[in-house]
């Protein structure tokens, strides 16, 4: 399965520091820099992103 990527709402628009995140992936999340899209990904789990995420807000 190919990772769909889509960038965060929270990163801004000037090219400068931008999180993309697949949540299409079977029992992981993929997080990545946007300015290093063939460099590595970051895989959590969707719990462990679910926490992360909500203590963001």
């Amino acid at each position: 399965m190919t990772a769909v990527w889509r960038k965060s709402t929270r990163s801004g628009g000037n090219g400068g520091e931008c999180v993309e995140v697949a949540v299409n992936l079977p029992g992981v999340v993929a997080i990545r820099d946007s300015k290093n899209p063939a460099g590595p990904a970051l895989l959590v789990s969707p719990a462990a992103w679910s926490r992360f995420t909500a203590t963001l807000r």
